[in-house]
């Protein structure tokens, strides 16, 4: 696919490298940030691995796991229909291949019982709470038990979910998590100083896994000596 050609055609179009690979991003969809890339960074991908991202957004996501281990099968749901496209378009821009449906956490008919890695960077406010970060990221799709039940079902047993949320709901992020079969591994809080509050937490969990926690050291986006 001609990228050049891709960008021209959109209005409002921003380009980004990400390591080997182009990221375009399009208005109206969610753009991306630290946590996206904090989290493709965290989770969890081994070689051979299928991978399945709810709520792909531009699909930085996979694009950012895909570097890491070329060899995973990629695939996601969005069920803003501009989302779908821009996620298609960049993973052929970039030579990749994938699987990318139109879908809710609700409606979702990716195969059940078949990832080993599901990864979703969701909305992180309740509704009427605000913060959602435009209309794409409103309505269903905040509805965190159905985020987590999606998963589950896709998951193998032993198979992994990794998310980004806020800290402040963890409680609820826990107790969610386990209501339908996932234990968290591991954890860890991001902050943008070493002396500022965390603002993110990245959570991987186990489907049917055994209780264990690793807490992993604060990541920081902002460093001493970049300051």
């Amino acid at each position: 696919m001609d990228c050049t050609a891709f960008l021209e055609g959109i209005v409002m179009n921003t380009e980004e490298h990400l390591g080997q690979w182009k990221l375009m991003q399009r208005q109206g969809v969610f753009p991306l940030g630290v946590d996206s890339l904090k989290l493709a960074a965290f989770a969890t991908v081994k070689r051979g691995w299928q991978v399945c991202d709810l709520g792909t957004g531009s699909g930085v996501l996979l694009l950012l796991l895909a570097q890491r281990e070329r060899s995973i099968t990629l695939s996601g749901i969005d069920m803003q229909t501009e989302a779908v496209q821009l996620t298609q378009d960049n993973l052929a821009c970039n030579g990749l291949a994938g699987e990318i449906r139109q879908e809710s956490f609700q409606t979702c008919t990716l195969p059940a019982g078949m990832y080993d890695l599901v990864i979703s960077n969701p909305p992180y406010f309740q509704t009427g709470q605000g913060g959602f970060g435009g209309n794409s990221r409103m309505g269903e799709e905040n509805d965190l038990q159905c985020l987590c039940t999606c998963a589950a079902k896709r998951l193998k047993n032993g198979g992994r979910f990794a998310l980004s949320f806020r800290p402040e709901r963890l409680a609820e992020l826990f107790a969610t998590l386990q209501s339908v079969g996932i234990e968290p591994k591991r954890l860890q809080f991001v902050a943008h100083t070493a002396k500022h509050t965390p603002s993110i937490v990245l959570v991987e969990g186990m489907k049917q896994g055994k209780p264990g926690l690793q807490v992993l050291p604060l990541a920081v986006i902002q460093s001493q000596e970049e300051r």
